[in-house]
């Protein structure tokens, strides 16, 4: 970047965050201990002069931003401080598709990918009973709750522009189609039920919605979720890691297309797998 683009960038910046802030040129040059007409010498457009290091450090804690954000060196205007307490948040799990933490990193995304890597099954593909089953011994949430939300995502999906793409453990399939493990105590005409609303939605709603099976002895993931380029998110049950570094999305986001690249069922094919898995579960 040019000296004259540089400066120009924190002008703009400068003069952005103070009226962010409210703060006027007195107010500023106060907190950076200088005359107001030094300050009124940086907003000067025909100025093409920056700052000496001093007074940019000042003015950057003063309004409260990175001096690299100021300088424009970063697209961050957090201190280090605040970068560090950002870089991993943890946020409550309340274990349902009712969490407004869930719904509200989907409302964060609309236009953007999606890529989803379930505990179990993704809960915007879950029948009446089968949310019922999983969600009816949480006093804090009902069933109810849990399917308007589901809903509510589903609904999100079938806009225009929605793109989702998942990846569910060929095992957990199998499960469902057999009754054991998670699934034991699940109603056979339940399971039916979930697997043709599987099947259908995956039909349906490609190329929107692309459902992967992977092997998990072949390739693991724990519960994970990409919200476009700007938010990632790790389930570990009580709470989610949630991550808003580029570094730590572009990992996470690497790791997802490294578990599509070793699916053994694509998106095309994953509802006739499906379908010949389950055929003696039809008879």
């Amino acid at each position: 970047m040019k000296k004259q683009q540089r400066t120009l960038m924190f002008r703009e910046r400068l003069l952005s965050r103070m009226m962010e802030l409210g703060m006027s040129r007195s107010e500023l040059a106060r907190q950076c201990l200088v005359d107001r007409s030094t300050i009124a010498q940086l907003l000067n457009t025909d100025d093409v002069r920056l700052p000496n290091a001093h007074l940019a450090a000042e003015c950057a804690s003063a309004l409260q931003v990175s001096t690299d954000w100021l300088l424009g060196l970063t697209e961050r205007s957090e201190t280090s401080a605040g970068l560090l307490s950002t870089a991993c948040e943890i946020a409550d799990a309340e274990r349902t598709p009712s969490d407004d933490k869930i719904l509200e990193w989907h409302r964060e995304a609309s236009g953007y990918k999606i890529r989803h890597v379930p505990a179990t099954f993704p809960d915007l593909l879950k029948t009446e009973a089968v949310l019922s089953f999983e969600y009816a011994q949480f006093l804090d949430k009902t069933p109810e709750q849990a399917s308007s939300a589901m809903h509510e995502t589903l609904q999100w999906l079938r806009a225009p522009g929605s793109d989702y793409e998942i990846c569910i453990s060929t095992h957990m399939v199998e499960s469902l189609i057999n009754g054991v493990g998670y699934w034991q105590g699940l109603p056979l005409a339940a399971r039916k039920e979930q697997i043709e609303h599987l099947i259908k939605s995956c039909r349906e709603l490609y190329p929107s919605l692309r459902v992967y099976l992977c092997d998990n002895k072949k390739v693991y993931s724990s519960p994970i979720s990409v919200f476009g380029h700007f938010l990632a998110v790790v389930y570990i049950g009580r709470y989610y890691m949630v991550f808003r570094e580029r570094k730590q999305i572009q990992a996470l986001t690497q790791h997802f297309d490294y578990l599509i690249r070793e699916a053994d069922t694509g998106a095309r094919t994953a509802a006739n797998v499906i379908e010949e898995m389950a055929e003696g579960l039809f008879d």
